[in-house]
């Protein structure tokens, strides 16, 4: 038998088949995992026709690829596990005036924003892990938020932001503010 075949992979001596990884993976919680994600990868492995007479295909779960195979997975592949692992969450946000019945902001004062920054929420957080045979570090941080202000416009902040206290009065937020120059008196819904 051949070593390889373009179409069909690599021979497995182990299986009497070629095997080749399938692309793209079966998702997590598939039963031809067989309960082993995320490591090794899943191969159809096919008896070819000078083999058995007629093509018959099956998938198969191994721990590492059949020699001259491609790797379990890419580093890409890996990656996305890794940070999978990750524990990330949607950022705790804050805002004056409070998006909150009763509270109100006026036109042409100030609005800050901010978030409470932890690695869970902000960053940095990093974590090692070993994936398909490979092994990445990942670092997780914010870059930016981009606070859509409903008035067509958008503000990106690269900082956390600062919280608003009652001292600041009116003064404009040092790195994350917004300043509304009309009213929403009028439109469908007051938006």
């Amino acid at each position: 038998m051949p070593c390889s075949d373009p179409t069909y992979g690599s021979w497995s001596q182990d299986r009497n088949a070629y095997c080749r990884r399938l692309n793209p993976q079966p998702p997590p919680g598939d039963p031809r995992w067989e309960g082993h994600y995320p490591d090794g990868a899943v191969y159809e492995c096919i008896l070819g026709p000078a083999y058995q007479g007629s093509l018959r295909s099956g998938t198969v779960w191994a721990p590492t690829a059949p020699p001259g195979a491609l790797p379990a997975m890419t580093p890409e592949e890996a990656a996305r596990i890794v940070v999978e692992r990750m524990d990330l969450r949607a950022a705790d946000i804050g805002i004056v005036p409070e998006d909150t019945p009763g509270r109100i902001g006026l036109v042409g004062l100030p609005v800050w924003m901010w978030t409470t920054p932890g690695p869970s929420t902000f960053g940095p957080q990093t974590l090692t892990g070993t994936a398909g045979g490979i092994t990445i570090t990942a670092t997780a941080r914010v870059e930016r938020i981009v606070w859509s202000m409903g008035d067509g416009t958008s503000v990106t902040c690269t900082t956390p932001g600062t919280p608003y206290q009652e001292s600041y009065g009116d003064r404009m937020s040092p790195d994350c503010g917004h300043r509304y120059s009309r009213t929403s008196v009028g439109k469908p819904d007051n938006a």
